[in-house]
């Protein structure tokens, strides 16, 4: 009933013979509408202008605004994992070009997402939203790192709904703070930044409190999978949504 079963349970109850199921199929679709939600709010800049608005109370030349819109613009995936793979399927009716990268996929497998592959360099340096969906694993630790963070075009937007150690997070606040970047954060590190961190005031960024997930109604359709799930049990048949030992290597 989660996004991992990793803290959760040892490697002893698979070698025992326990089927073990998770709901974090379920729990992909909230993180991925809260991911396809903040991509087109970021490249419409609706949060920026409404401030402005809201500020000033006065008219606002569209023409001043510079590049807004969500035609044409670079969307980049870092990672394909079960929310990475939603998000590119939820993208599939805007006019935008959504570039991916993912380590553990050739190029073809990439492509036959409907995406194209990017390496991370590459990705980082030409979107205009990056958006993190890789697991957190010793390997991806810091993997946004700072030559990446600085790499990313002024005006730029990294979402990140993953875990907040895939980012090189103090590179990301001196970039932020210099004012030509944005930043969507789900996730930081630590849990629950200090007080008087300058993400909770800084009209760059999107700070929320791990809500991306499942909350609220959205726990029921968890809910409603593990009662389908108990049904088979009782039904003799297999489950659905199986957790294998050999993917704890590589899931969040």
């Amino acid at each position: 009933m989660g996004g991992s079963v990793k803290e959760l349970l040892a490697p002893e109850v698979w070698e025992r013979g326990i089927e073990v199921s998770s709901a974090v199929d379920a729990n992909a679709l909230p993180v991925a509408e809260y991911t396809l939600a903040m991509i087109l709010v970021a490249n419409k800049r609706i949060l920026p202008i409404a401030r402005q608005y809201r500020a000033e109370r006065a008219f606002i030349d569209q023409a001043q605004l510079g590049v807004v819109g969500n035609y044409r613009r670079r969307v980049g995936i870092v990672g394909a994992s079960r929310i990475g793979r939603r998000v590119v399927e939820l993208l599939r009716p805007f006019d935008l070009d959504v570039v991916l990268f993912d380590p553990t996929l050739t190029d073809d497998q990439i492509q036959a997402l409907g995406v194209a592959p990017a390496s991370l360099d590459q990705l980082c340096a030409t979107c205009d939203v990056v958006s993190v969906h890789a697991p957190a694993l010793p390997s991806t630790e810091g993997m946004l790192s700072r030559s990446l963070i600085d790499g990313m075009p002024p005006g730029a937007t990294l979402i990140n709904t993953s875990r907040g150690s895939i980012i090189d997070q103090d590179a990301l606040v001196e970039r932020v703070l210099c004012g030509d970047l944005y930043a969507v954060l789900d996730v930081t590190t630590p849990w629950v930044l200090p007080a008087d961190h300058p993400f909770y005031e800084h009209p760059h960024v999107i700070l929320t409190p791990h809500i991306a997930g499942s909350v609220g109604s959205e726990v029921d359709r968890m809910i409603d999978v593990e009662v389908a799930e108990l049904r088979r049990i009782a039904a003799g048949e297999p489950l659905t949504h199986p957790v294998t030992l050999e993917s704890l290597g590589t899931a969040a």
